[in-house]
């Protein structure tokens, strides 16, 4: 019979709905129930494409014998983490404090306040390698909680505590200015590994908020150290088993140094970041390699993360079915060279193997390898490739696809959007630039509502219950931003502008400018989240100050820009000491630096081709974070197209830059060199 989670509208909750665990979703009542019958809560917090969290999941919770247990001692609350943020990271910074590292599936107990008091991640069902076994630490939980209740409260008690003196030393309210950022890089510098891109050692992540940086800094400095890095670490990553080389897009990290064997989950946030990375990279040096990859990245998220109703799914699961009804990681994606020959016969096989690095040992596991595009001596015939590639991918489609986790998430469609506008805008893509206007007419239509408040999740269309975090506002107006940079339509701004004002108003800290990860008026819990530094995807706070920036440049707006420098304050403390974890910060300090600049383009109509040319060319400028508004003359539809007039009754472009603009230009050449350098 299924538990109270059949409700729910998060996939990964979904998923445990028939559990024999009678699980509760995150709520008030959970730890009503907790006080009343005078239990511990059990926290169990994961996410749907998450390895480990289905292993716990198959041992421990669809164990009749298990369940049993947590059900008679317990009070069992699951939560995902994408869906609930805060609650994930006000758990894991505890976690973390605790026992020096943390991780998903994440394994919390807590009183009936909600105070955590024992911690752990994956449990095995038999003590193993160390680790006790999952039934062990229950027992222990229930008999220190029977017997040493006071202590256990106490414990409790003091890690509260111990999280609330956590505060951040925010160090002061100004932005890193050229010292800083040079200290960053030198930092990044050397943690670069030089032999295979990339930056310290196994697990590794792909660093695009660094990479983004480097572009921006390499664009306002000509610094060839940056660019080198930006652009070895692009192409490593490109020819590693990271990258799907025949489906295109991104795995979520490599667990070797080398970029050979992913993690095979394919989240969108990385997607939707390394996409636009990609045609940042192809934008600054006219990469190939980098346009390649920035359209096969922004054709996947289209092809295989579209919903029905035109948002972006949130991942795609790194286990499926290897044919024997057995869930494998890496099924849907590893080749032997038996398989190889199978779909193309001897001779293609051979060099299908040699083009894409498959071995008889295998780079895998059981004599698989992973696709690679490893450095080749000779050459080899582009369209006998494109040939084997095809027939790949169309063999591979027969095999069982991975799951898919269908909700919604704002945030990281609003990187989606800024990534499949400005994809779409470089390189002639107007179905791109589609897809990314029906992502925001969904965020728009359901996730906002009457006074602009955003919520966090939907699935099938039925928004979700929990509301929108920092990153939730950040990311969807930085989206909003990117689409009214390529469409030059007013509404775009004016929703930034809406989401942007929440942000001054329920996110900032008046007294320092230090920004919260949850609103004023948020469920209150043990403590307020509040972290800079990035981890996956931009800090909210760091994305909050680069949305902010953005918008102040396109408006005139001065609070936003106020609170944009003043948010920085936190990139000066953290960048010259850990750039590898803040340089979405690091980027939007570059764009400060920088101005940023004001493009502004009128001409008679936004599809004149004298015009688009000029439009076009603005876009593809390099000046760190210039913002762009394109647009008829006369036209009311964004500030900075006020009061420009044509120039010899030709279309013109107007570049503005702390305070003074430079004279109208309306030739094509003039305004790229204005952008570049």
């Amino acid at each position: 019979m299924p538990n109270r989670l059949a409700h729910e509208t998060s996939p990964y909750l979904l998923q445990h709905a028939d559990n024999p665990v009678d699980w509760w979703p995150w709520s008030e009542a959970a730890f009503a129930e907790a006080r009343e019958r005078g239990v511990p809560v059990h926290l169990s917090v994961g996410y749907s494409s998450c390895h480990w969290c289905h292993v716990l999941a198959r041992e421990s919770f669809e164990d009749q014998e298990t369940a049993d247990y947590l059900n008679a001692h317990f009070v069992n609350i699951k939560v995902d983490r994408e869906e609930r943020p805060d609650v994930d990271a006000v758990y894991m910074e505890a976690v973390q404090a605790a026992t020096g590292q943390g991780g998903w599936p994440m394994t919390v107990f807590l009183t009936p306040d909600a105070e955590p008091f024992y911690f752990g991640t994956y449990f095995p069902p038999a003590p193993r390698h160390g680790m006790p076994s999952f039934r062990q630490v229950l027992e222990g939980v229930r008999s220190a909680w029977a017997d040493r209740r006071d202590e256990v409260t106490e414990v409790a008690e003091k890690i509260v505590r111990d999280l609330a003196g956590r505060e951040i030393s925010y160090g002061d309210s100004r932005a890193p200015g050229e010292e800083e950022l040079a200290q960053a890089l030198l930092g990044l510098t050397r943690e670069y590994d030089a032999q295979r891109g990339g930056f310290g050692g196994a697990p590794k992540f792909p660093p695009s908020m660094a990479v983004e940086f480097l572009l921006r800094h390499h664009a306002r400095t000509g610094s060839e150290g940056a660019l080198q890095m930006a652009r070895d670490t692009c192409e490593r990553m490109a020819r590693g088993g990271i990258y799907d080389q025949l489906g295109g897009g991104f795995a979520r990290y490599s667990v070797d140094r080398e970029w050979v064997v992913p993690h095979f989950e394919k989240m969108l946030y990385d997607n939707a970041l390394l996409c636009r990375v990609y045609a940042h990279l192809w934008r600054s040096t006219g990469s190939e390699l980098a346009r390649r990859v920035a359209l096969e990245t922004a054709d996947f998220m289209v092809r295989e993360l579209r919903t029905n109703e035109g948002g972006f799914a949130s991942a795609l699961d790194a286990d499926s079915d290897d044919g024997s009804g057995k869930h494998v990681e890496g099924a849907y994606y590893v080749w032997t060279p038996a398989q190889l020959t199978e779909v193309l016969g001897e001779a293609d096989a051979e060099l299908a193997a040699q083009y894409f690095g498959v071995t008889d040992e295998g780079t895998f596991e059981e004599g698989a390898s992973v696709l690679q595009l490893p450095q080749h001596e000779g050459v080899f015939d582009a369209e006998k490739v494109e040939s084997v590639r095809r027939r790949l991918l169309a063999a591979r489609a027969e095999r069982p696809a991975p799951g898919r986790d269908d909700k919604v998430v704002a945030a990281w469609n609003g990187l989606a959007i800024a990534a499949l506008a400005e994809t779409g805008a470089y390189f002639d893509r107007p179905d791109l630039v589609e897809a990314a206007v029906a992502a925001a007419d969904l965020l728009v239509r359901l996730h906002l509502d009457e006074q602009a408040r955003l919520a966090r999740t939907s699935k099938d269309g039925h928004v979700g219950a929990n509301a929108g975090v920092l990153e939730d506002y950040a990311d969807v107006a930085e989206g909003f931003l990117a689409l009214t940079a390529v469409t030059g339509e007013g509404v775009w701004l004016e929703f930034a502008g809406f989401l942007l004002d929440h942000v001054l108003v329920r996110f900032v800290d008046e007294e320092s400018g230090a920004l919260y990860d949850t609103a004023s008026d948020a469920e209150r819990l043990i403590r307020r989240p509040q972290d800079p530094t990035d981890n996956a995807v931009p800090s909210g706070w760091t994305a909050a100050a680069g949305a902010l920036l953005s918008y102040a440049a396109q408006t005139g707006a001065e609070p936003h820009r106020t609170a944009a420098e003043r948010a920085l304050g936190v990139v000066k403390a953290l960048g010259p000491r850990v750039p590898r974890f803040i340089g979405w910060g690091l980027a939007v300090a570059e764009a400060l630096l920088d101005g940023p600049r004001e493009v502004a383009v009128v001409g008679p109509a936004l599809d004149d081709p004298a015009t688009k040319a000029l439009h076009r060319t603005a876009l593809l400028g390099t000046a760190p974070g210039a913002v762009v508004a394109a647009g008829a003359v006369g036209s009311d539809e964004l500030p900075l197209l006020a009061d420009r007039p044509l120039v010899g009754g030709e279309p013109a472009a107007y570049i503005c830059r702390n305070f003074t603009c430079d004279a109208p230009t309306t030739e094509v050449e003039r305004l790229r060199s204005a952008l570049n350098g």
